[in-house]
C-alpha cells in the first residue's frame, strides 16, 4: 500500500487515490444522478488516470490510459472516482490456498469489525472501505461470491447483477460466462442508484446486447411493501453448512418477512445436479481464465506490461518472491494446462453447469413453487486470517446464481458473535429490479445494519 493511502491503515482497503485529488487539482463534476458522489473502484477496473493492477506486481505499471465503459458511465453521471480499492490478487483465482483480501500490491485488507478476521474476497477493499465510510459506494466484481461474500461479512449491501447487464470491457477478467461488476453500498437504494448508472449495452461486450432493453430505473422500482404477498423460497438444503448463530439470525429474518406479509416456502431438496456444479464450474473458470486473460493482456501496453500471456505471468510469479511469500499459483498452472474453448470437456462442462444452475436449478425451484425469489444466508461470520486457525468459512449461497449468471443481492440481517452476516435474495435472469425491491423491503423492515467502530 502506498504512503498516499496511509490514512486507511490498518484496513489496507485502498491501493491508490485519484492523483487529481491528491494534487488538489480541480475535478470536473458533471450534473447527474451521482453528481459529486465519491466512488471507489476495485483495482481490476481500468481508469484513464490510474494504474490497474489486479493486485499483482506483474500489472504494477498497467496504465493504458482508458476508462472502462462502466467508469465512463459513472463519470457521465457526475460521480467522482476517489481511487482504487484493494482486492484478493487476481480476484482469488491464482491459488486454491489464496488468502482473501491479500494482494502483493496492496497487502492484507482487513475487516473493520475485527482486524483479525477476513474481509472475504475478492472485492475485499471495496467492502471494507464502504463499511468504514471512506466512500458511500464502491464497485466490486464477482465471478462467484466476490461481491456478496465481502459485502455480507463487512456489514454492507452488495449486488451482483445479471451477467450481461453491466459491461466487462477493460476489466481484468476471469470468466466471460460468470464475471460481472456491481455496486457495494450501505443501503439497497444506493445500490439501485449506482446500478441504474452503470447498466447498459456495450458493443465491445456481446453479453450486454440486451442490457439497454432490459435495464430500468432501479431506484424508482423499489417498493417497501413488495414483500407483502410475495412467495419466497428458502433454500433449506444449504442451511446445514452455516453456523448455529447465523442460522438463528436467518430464522429471525424469515419471521420478519412473514410479518411483512411474505409467504415463506421451504425447499428441502437441492437441484438434481447441485453436487456436480462445483466441478463443472472449475473447468469453465480455468479454461476461460486462460483464454480471457491472454486476450486482456494482449490489449495492454507492452512497455508497461511485460507479461503478455498467462504463461508469462506464471513465470513472473515464480521469479518474484514477493508474489509467492504466502501461497502459490496452482490454479494458474492448471488454467495454463487447459485445452481451450473448443475442448469437449470445457464445452460439456459449460453447457451442463449453465443448465444445472439455471433452467434446472433456480428457474425450476421458482417455477415449481410459484416463487418470486429464493433466500438463504449469504455466508457465516468472517473467519480469521490465520491459516493455522480452525475457524473457517461456513456456508455460501453464491454458486447457483454465479454459474447461472442470475442476480444476487446480499443485505445485512444481523450479527454472529459480533460479526455481521447477510441474507441473500436470488431470482431469475433479468429480474434484478425485483430482487432489489424485495431486499429493500426487508432492509426497511429490519434496519439490521450497524456500522463498525470508528466508521465515518
Amino acid at each position: 500500500m502506498s504512503e498516499d493511502t496511509a490514512y486507511a491503515r490498518p484496513l489496507a482497503s485502498v491501493i491508490a487515490l485519484n492523483p487529481a485529488l491528491l494534487a488538489e487539482r480541480p475535478v470536473e463534476i458533471r450534473p447527474g444522478p451521482l453528481s459529486g458522489v465519491p466512488i471507489l473502484l476495485k483495482d481490476n477496473i481500468e481508469t484513464a488516470d490510474m494504474p490497474t493492477t489486479a493486485g499483482s506486481l506483474a500489472l504494477e505499471n498497467n496504465a493504458p490510459g482508458r476508462d472502462a465503459p462502466l467508469v465512463g458511465r459513472l463519470r457521465n453521471a457526475g460521480a467522482v472516482i476517489l481511487g482504487k480499492a484493494n482486492l484478493s490478487e487476481w480476484a482469488n483465482i491464482r491459488s486454491s490456498e489464496s488468502i482473501s483480501g491479500w494482494s502483493a500490491v496492496g497487502g492484507q485488507a482487513r475487516n473493520p469489525y475485527d482486524l483479525e478476521r477476513t474481509p472475504c474476497g475478492s472485492s475485499s477493499g471495496s467492502a471494507a472501505a464502504v463499511a468504514i465510510g471512506l466512500a458511500p459506494a464502491a464497485i466490486g466484481t464477482e465471478t462467484d461470491g466476490s461481491i456478496t461474500c465481502p459485502a455480507a461479512v463487512n456489514g454492507i449491501v452488495g449486488f451482483k447483477p445479471t451477467v450481461g447487464l453491466v459491461s466487462r470491457t477493460h476489466v481484468v477478467p476471469i470468466s466471460h460466462s460468470q464475471d460481472t461488476a456491481g455496486p457495494m453500498t450501505t443501503t439497497v437504494r444506493d445500490a439501485a442508484l449506482v446500478l441504474s448508472v452503470i447498466a447498459g449495452s456495450d458493443p465491445a461486450d456481446p453479453a450486454t446486447a440486451e442490457a439497454d432493453a432490459r435495464k430500468v430505473d432501479y431506484a424508482a422500482a423499489l417498493d417497501a411493501g413488495s414483500l407483502n404477498g410475495a412467495r419466497i423460497g428458502v433454500m433449506r438444503f444449504l442451511l446445514a453448512g452455516y453456523s448455529e448463530e447465523t442460522r438463528a439470525e436467518f430464522e429471525r429474518s424469515l419471521q420478519a418477512m412473514r410479518d411483512a406479509g411474505a409467504v415463506i416456502v421451504d425447499i428441502t431438496e437441492p437441484p438434481a445436479s447441485f453436487r456436480q456444479l462445483g466441478g463443472w464450474e472449475l473447468t469453465v473458470l480455468l479454461t476461460e481464465l486462460k483464454h480471457d486473460l491472454n486476450t486482456y493482456l494482449a490489449s495492454t501496453d507492452p512497455a508497461q506490461v511485460r507479461t503478455r500471456t498467462l504463461a508469462e505471468v506464471i513465470a513472473f510469479n515464480a521469479a518474484e518472491p514477493r508474489e509467492t511469500v504466502l501461497f502459490g499459483q496452482d490454479l494458474f498452472e492448471r488454467a495454463e494446462a487447459t485445452g481451450g474453448l473448443q475442448d469437449p470437456a470445457y464445452v460439456e462442462a459449460r453447457a451442463s453447469s449453465l443448465r444445472g444452475a439455471g433452467p434446472e436449478g433456480i428457474d425450476r425451484m421458482m417455477a415449481d413453487q410459484n416463487l418470486v425469489a429464493l433466500v438463504a444466508p449469504t455466508t457465516s461470520r468472517a473467519w480469521t486470517n490465520d491459516p493455522a486457525d480452525d475457524d473457517r468459512m461456513q456456508g455460501s449461497a453464491s454458486r447457483l446464481a454465479a454459474i447461472a449468471g442470475y442476480p444476487h443481492l446480499t443485505v445485512p440481517m444481523g450479527f454472529d458473535r459480533g460479526m455481521p452476516v447477510g441474507i441473500s435474495f436470488i431470482a431469475g435472469k433479468w429480474q434484478d429490479a425485483q430482487v432489489l425491491s424485495l431486499g429493500h423491503a426487508f432492509e426497511q423492515r429490519t434496519m439490521a445494519r450497524r456500522a463498525p467502530p470508528g466508521a465515518r
